[in-house]
């Protein structure tokens, strides 16, 4: 498999980008790019969350309804969501309907909300391992699972969090930019 493609725009990309003008967006505006704070932070993990079994295409497709049912994934409003919110939530066919990973972002909201204002942001980024400043050489370089994703996923899971295993947590790390995994080659730095 190559690692790179050149698109039409002259521009070299990691090649999981494809030609999917979403996926494009986002590898060049998001992926990889340092993301902070307590909000912004819970919504990619309650994403990663939904992803897991899927494609990262189909979450970014469905992620404007996500955002819409989910409050903008406000961590106050999500965290008082009850019963009928949860009925609503797997009434709408614009999300993934899964009962068990709507009821894990209510309950990470819920722990999130108990945590003083940033705690999330410092927790999730203490995991981020040291620049090394090497890329990855090829798509078969990136792991899909490493030693910081796995101590993030433990902390989290003894916590309370759900839907927080080490590869969704690896995930995480690389579209919230906590590692850089762009292909040696590709535009992006």
């Amino acid at each position: 498999m190559t690692s790179l493609i050149t698109a039409p725009d002259g521009r070299a990309r990691c090649a999981w980008v494809g030609d999917d003008p979403e996926y494009v967006r986002y590898h060049d505006e998001e992926w990889g790019r340092a993301l902070h704070g307590d909000r912004p932070l819970f919504e990619k993990m309650a994403l990663e969350g939904f992803q897991a079994g899927l494609s990262w295409i189909t979450i970014l497709r469905k992620r404007p309804r996500f955002r819409e049912v989910f409050a903008g994934f406000d961590i106050e409003t999500v965290a008082e969501f009850d019963e009928s919110d949860v009925e609503r939530l797997m009434g709408d066919a614009g999300i993934i309907r899964n009962r068990a990973k709507v009821l894990a972002t209510i309950g990470n909201a819920q722990i999130v909300r108990t945590m003083p204002d940033g705690e999330l942001d410092r927790l999730m980024w203490s995991f981020a391992p040291h620049p090394s400043g090497a890329r990855p050489k090829s798509l078969s370089d990136v792991p899909p699972v490493t030693p910081e994703s796995t101590a993030m996923s433990k902390e989290l899971r003894r916590r309370g969090f759900r839907f927080v295993g080490p590869t969704t947590m690896y995930a995480l790390m690389q579209s919230s930019g906590m590692v850089d995994d762009h292909v040696e080659g590709c535009w992006r730095s």
